[in-house]
């Protein structure tokens, strides 16, 4: 097989754009980070500057951190086949029991949160069993924990609210500490903006030096120059506006959080063999049961984690508020869902990133702010949200049925893949199942949701 050029012989092509940010699906974030953009542009235009107001974007991340966290967790759910409606209530009846803790059991924050974590375990832990060892429809479980969960919040609190101490709240409405000389801008954002530059381009030199070492083909040096530049461009600004935000301010605790969580899972779904497994699951059942992976644990270990997520999705809301009342978490799901959908994922399973998701929940998240900024109702602003979810996935949908390739993932058009997700392939498929897309898997059809 006679080697790959360095460059192409024709120069800028379309798929090297692509190549920015990754082959195969990790390039299908491409087209909706742009859409973001234009999205904040359009906003920041007709909003005279608002939209990047450092204060803006500080209670943009404030206000959506528990959503996207909950977005990590629902898109592994949806990448393997299922959908959980109960992350709300469960996000909501824990954080009623932990406030509680607080204020009438008198426990220390600390021994709360672990508190919050063992109760989304077991939670976790009672959804996976019904729906990997019972057999009974993720769609039907969480619906109905939706209900209980929801009941539990309302009777556990007296459907009253109850207020968490202030060294509770840090991680909710906190900001990185500043330290060293007073200036115009926050100290401890700098710090974090400069190990976030260094990060990337340590981590762009290691992919391409782990490319070269296994002999795969790489972008041009000049892709890797301009992706490394633009990524830089972003983060100088991001941190620039966030530690130049009004005195004692910074960037969240809560967006720390987030990040890191972002992070962990990313690795997890891309690098580690549970990661391939829910891929696996998602994308061809029968493929992957024949390959030897335990179904049965990754639904488990799926719900499980997305109850858990839930639990410190729940706890941030709480912390940010205050208070714990009985009308948390209420339509956090939907949130979590659609931004899932739009950030690329496929509804049948399979497909899907982290990082996708979190910028499809920017995407809900700056919609939002930008049409309240314009004085939009919340009635028209719920119709747009809804049209934007709608169009997303349709788009999508026709493409693939047209025979072309997801207008997300336009961007980095190159030889198409066979595998449908970006971790999918990893494990070995017999040739008696298909294995060409999500949508040809033949799965039980108690894993796919309606």
């Amino acid at each position: 097989m006679s080697a790959t050029p360095e460059a192409p012989k024709t120069g800028f092509q379309l798929r090297d754009l692509g190549k920015m940010f990754g082959s195969g699906s990790n390039g299908r974030q491409v087209g909706i980070l742009g859409a973001l953009v234009v999205i904040i542009v359009f906003f920041q235009v007709f909003t005279n500057g608002l939209t990047l107001d450092p204060t803006n974007l500080i209670n943009l991340v404030n206000q959506n951190a528990y959503v996207l966290i909950l977005a990590i967790g629902m898109v592994m759910v949806i990448i393997a086949g299922h959908i959980d409606l109960s992350v709300g209530s469960i996000a909501a009846f824990v954080g009623i029991i932990v406030a509680t803790s607080m204020a009438s059991w008198h426990f220390p924050p600390a021994v709360a949160i672990l508190l919050g974590i063992v109760i989304g375990v077991i939670i976790g832990a009672w959804q996976g069993w019904w729906v990997a060892y019972v057999g009974v429809p993720a769609f039907i479980v969480t619906l109905a924990g939706m209900l209980i969960f929801r009941g539990a919040n309302q009777f556990f609190g007296n459907s009253t609210s109850v207020t968490v101490p202030d060294a509770f709240t840090y991680i909710g409405g906190g900001f990185i500490p500043d330290f060293g000389p007073s200036t115009l801008y926050s100290n401890g954002t700098l710090l974090l903006g400069l190990l976030v530059a260094v990060v990337i381009v340590v981590q762009e030199w290691r992919a391409r030096r782990t490319q070269t070492e296994m002999g795969s083909q790489k972008a041009p040096l000049w892709v890797s120059g301009v992706k490394v530049v633009v990524l830089e461009a972003i983060v100088v600004s991001a941190t620039l506006l966030f530690a130049g935000g009004r005195a004692g301010t910074s960037f969240p605790v809560s967006g720390i959080i987030l990040g890191v969580l972002v992070l962990v899972y990313s690795f997890i779904t891309r690098n580690t063999t549970f990661g391939r497994h829910v891929y696996a699951v998602g994308g061809n059942w029968h493929a992957a049961e024949l390959s030897g992976v335990k179904i049965k644990r990754i639904n488990f270990f799926v719900m499980m984690n997305m109850s858990v997520l839930a639990s410190v999705a729940g706890m941030i809301g709480v912390a940010r508020a205050g208070a714990s009342g009985p009308n948390d978490g209420v339509g956090w799901e939907l949130d979590a869902i659609a931004a899932v959908f739009i950030g690329g994922a496929a509804v049948a399973g399979g497909i899907g990133t982290i990082v996708g998701s979190i910028i499809g929940g920017l995407v809900i998240a700056v919609l939002n702010n930008g049409l309240q900024l314009l004085g939009v109702g919340i009635d028209r602003v719920q119709i747009i949200k809804g049209l934007v979810l709608l169009i997303a996935v349709g788009v999508d949908v026709y493409s693939k049925k047209q025979g072309r390739p997801s207008l997300t993932a336009i961007l980095m058009r190159g030889p198409r893949s066979s595998q449908g997700g970006d971790a999918s392939a990893p494990i070995e498929r017999p040739s008696i199942a298909p294995t060409n897309s999500a949508e040809e898997s033949s799965r039980p059809k108690s894993t796919t949701p309606n």
